[in-house]
């Protein structure tokens, strides 16, 4: 089976850890020496965000000149209040494979929404291709009861539209609920779409934290706060943003609105009474949100994606994958880089295009051997709806209609947060009292 895909290269990881250079360094490798059928490459990009023109910089999109000449398709295209969900990309970005298989050149899909990545890898596995209609917002809050889908509306952010209509839409659409199609979708095999070679570049937690850090301080030198100013501009007044109406475009859940920075800087550059002590704090939660969400995309990798490669690689009982994943120690930058992400993906590369076989993943460095040497996860359903479960702070809830949700995993990291901890000392420790609580049994 696996030889009459056609082949494709992943490159994900979570932000910082150098994705788009490796995919600029692969096309080049093998524009410059050339392979007995294929004559190139070209990028697919899969991040969510680098879709959307503007925020160049907060985006951190890669620039015309470090692209090398090389094609970069499914970046910078879409109105920054478009919606582009995932069955939308996923069509888009087969269309671009095949163009670029056509032209004898080798599709490498970069990004770090594995989202996005598992849904082209493995059809059928999606419940709706459909964007929801925001025209429904006031009927939103239904979906939040647990009596229509418990397990799913404690994912979900009360303030999340998109995500809740499209559940809505799913019910109307199919007579079941989002939490009955992943339970079924589960448990059906997995046949990928392409005969895939993944690399996954990871970094160490502490040494990536550091780096994302300075990383936002990086931006705010390069025109953060600018972008983040037209950015809020465009919204206050464009004509054209599909909500339609004012209380939908603060929303941060649509289109480029949701990047991180633009709701961590909203007040600061709203508010003309805001003060200086203001803008520290809104940067220090950008810095909060970039390694959270850091956090995200490596336990979307460790949870979905790997365990999904892992069962196609254990279902071909000794005969050659349909895909292979390898995980690249991307923790030191410079020469280390060069010796312990490129030279490896440039050799497996070379042995995937040629049809040769892999070496063991294990084996390429002593955190891939940590990583990869007891993967037992299965795509369990229970795994796939416990994932990002959300609580309400109590304390931070000004609100009851409005609560500050936090995910599961994320608590003590927003306990440590600047503004809860104010809270903290002005309550004088009468929140020990007052349990967080699920936003779904409420």
């Amino acid at each position: 089976m696996a030889s009459s895909l056609q082949p494709l290269v992943v490159i994900c990881g979570a932000t910082g850890v150098g994705k788009s250079k490796l995919g600029v360094e692969l096309a080049l490798r093998l524009m410059n020496q050339g392979h007995n059928r294929w004559r190139g490459a070209r990028i697919i990009n899969a991040d969510s965000m680098q879709v959307y023109t503007g925020l160049n910089v907060v985006t951190n999109k890669i620039s015309p000149a470090e692209r090398m000449g090389i094609d970069h398709l499914l970046m910078d295209f879409k109105r920054p209040e478009e919606q582009y969900p995932v069955g939308q990309w996923v069509h888009d970005a087969m269309r671009a494979i095949n163009e670029t298989h056509n032209r004898n050149e080798i599709p490498i899909v970069v990004g770090g929404t594995s989202y996005w990545i598992q849904h082209l890898l493995f059809p059928n596995r999606l419940a709706s291709d459909d964007p929801p209609s925001l025209s429904g917002d006031q009927h939103s809050d239904r979906f939040r009861s647990p009596a229509l889908d418990e397990p799913v509306a404690a994912r979900w952010h009360w303030g999340d539209t998109r995500k809740l209509l499209r559940a809505l839409q799913i019910i109307k659409e199919q007579g079941r609920t989002p939490s009955e199609i992943i339970n079924e979708r589960a448990s059906t095999p997995l046949f990928p779409r392409y005969r895939t070679l993944c690399f996954w570049l990871h970094a160490e937690q502490s040494v990536l934290d550091r780096r994302l850090d300075e990383r936002v301080d990086d931006m705010i030198k390069n025109g953060l706060l600018q972008e983040i100013r037209e950015l809020y501009e465009y919204a206050r007044t464009s004509v054209d943003l599909e909500a339609g109406h004012d209380e939908h475009r603060n929303h941060f859940t649509v289109g480029l609105f949701q990047s991180i920075g633009y709701k961590e800087l909203y007040k600061f550059i709203s508010d003309p009474d805001v003060s200086e002590g203001s803008f520290a704090d809104a940067v220090e939660q950008t810095k909060h949100s970039t390694r959270e969400y850091a956090k995200r995309q490596v336990t979307g990798l460790w949870n979905m994606l790997l365990p999904a490669i892992h069962r196609v690689t254990a279902e071909c009982r000794g005969k050659s994958p349909a895909a292979a994943l390898y995980l690249l120690d991307a923790s030191v930058l410079g020469e280390s880089w060069i010796s312990n992400v490129f030279q490896p993906t440039r050799t497996i590369m070379n042995a995937f295009l040629n049809e040769e076989e892999l070496p063991d993943p294990t084996t390429l460095s002593p955190l891939a051997q940590a990583m990869l040497s007891d993967v037992n996860k299965s795509l369990s359903p229970s795994a796939a709806l416990e994932a990002r479960r959300k609580v309400v702070c109590p304390l931070c809830t000004k609100n009851p209609s409005q609560p500050v949700m936090v995910e599961c995993d994320e608590r003590e990291a927003h306990q440590r947060t600047r503004l809860h901890r104010r809270l903290v000392t002005k309550a004088k420790g009468r929140i020990s009292s007052v349990p967080w609580k699920h936003e779904a049994s409420e």
